[in-house]
């Protein structure tokens, strides 16, 4: 497990030099007593480590920028990617405040060669929600701006890269408009958006947040998290807690079926990943957020070996009740 004494940690992502895995992670301050003021206070840190499992703090990664950047007031999840001529980019959400004090967040870039060193490409986004089919704060019907979590992987017929993002639809009832948003790009600098690759439907999550899609024993799998209090009504008289959740897909780029999701952990975990150990096994890994008391606990998990029985994808090591939560999803609507 992955903890810092001074500061708690949440969402996570990681890089393979071939030597070492890196771990980005956010972070902040415990100073602010508050939990949730830690959002607005996040930072990007770095750790490495051999095994996924003792890790090294570095130098951290990012922080906000000076206003008028778009991530002058937090940055946030994100994920890393290497360029074939050898230069890593780490894409990442910035966070700033809408005059009304609510959060819009788009989506930017660093680079870096070594993978500690890296260099924001400038301030402003290359990514931001376009109304023509994302939902945008003056809708109303969101508390924030939701255009985040950028999950970056290369065309499976190697044309190009594409970006996963959490976004929301621009109809639907609020809380069945969580989309995987989607962008494009051949050559991680200049990327152009796409209407979503998933529809909002009677799904019950108002958003997918932290999305990945990778293929496990075969079988392609969209990884994203939601809480209870972002579920639909039937979702959480359903007895949801939230959680993290695998949805069935036909590729990586889908089609998704995110109303056959089914929950493979309850809240005590979140912002789950997928990683692969130098064996090549599948693992997952998810931050520690809702502790015995119902507080927030914070950081990183070790990692727990995965599999995908040919229903579901079943979790080995996951402790108490929530080792029995890759049941078939409440009814949605």
């Amino acid at each position: 497990m992955f903890t810092l004494p001074d500061s708690w940690v949440w969402d996570f992502w990681f890089a393979d030099d071939g030597a070492q895995h890196h771990l980005f992670f956010l972070h902040a301050s415990r100073a602010l007593h508050d939990p949730e003021a830690r959002h607005y206070r996040a930072s990007i840190g770095h750790a490495v480590s051999t095994d996924l499992t003792h890790w090294t703090r570095v130098p951290d990664a990012l922080v906000r920028a000076d206003a008028p950047a778009f991530d002058d007031l937090a940055t946030w999840t994100g994920s890393v990617v290497r360029h074939p001529d050898g230069t890593w980019f780490l894409f990442y959400t910035g966070a700033t405040r809408a005059g009304d004090g609510r959060n819009v967040q788009r989506i930017g870039y660093a680079t870096s060669t070594d993978l500690t060193t890296w260099h924001k490409a400038g301030t402003n986004p290359v990514l931001s929600a376009d109304p023509a089919w994302y939902e945008t704060l003056d809708s109303g019907q969101w508390h924030d701006e939701a255009f985040r979590d950028p999950w970056v992987f290369p065309d499976p017929d190697g044309d190009g890269w594409h970006m996963l993002i959490t976004a929301r639809a621009t109809t639907g009832p609020a809380f069945e408009r969580g989309v995987v948003g989607h962008a494009v790009s051949a050559d991680l600098r200049n990327w152009r958006l796409r209407p979503p690759l998933s529809a909002p439907a009677a799904h019950g999550f108002g958003q997918l947040e932290v999305l990945q899609t990778e293929v496990v024993d075969g079988k392609p799998l969209l990884l994203f998290s939601c809480l209870a209090e972002h579920a639909s009504g039937s979702r959480r008289a359903g007895g949801t807690r939230g959680g993290i959740w695998a949805a069935p897909a036909e590729s990586l780029l889908g089609p998704f079926g995110i109303d056959a999701a089914q929950q493979v952990t309850d809240d005590r975990y979140y912002s789950g990943k997928l990683v692969r150990r130098r064996d090549g096994a599948w693992v997952l890994m998810g931050f520690h957020h809702t502790g015995p008391d119902g507080s927030f606990t914070g950081g990183v998990s070790d990692p727990m070996p995965v599999s995908w029985d040919g229903r579901r994808l079943t979790v080995d090591g996951l402790p108490g009740p929530a080792g029995h939560a890759s049941t078939a999803a409440a009814p949605a609507g």
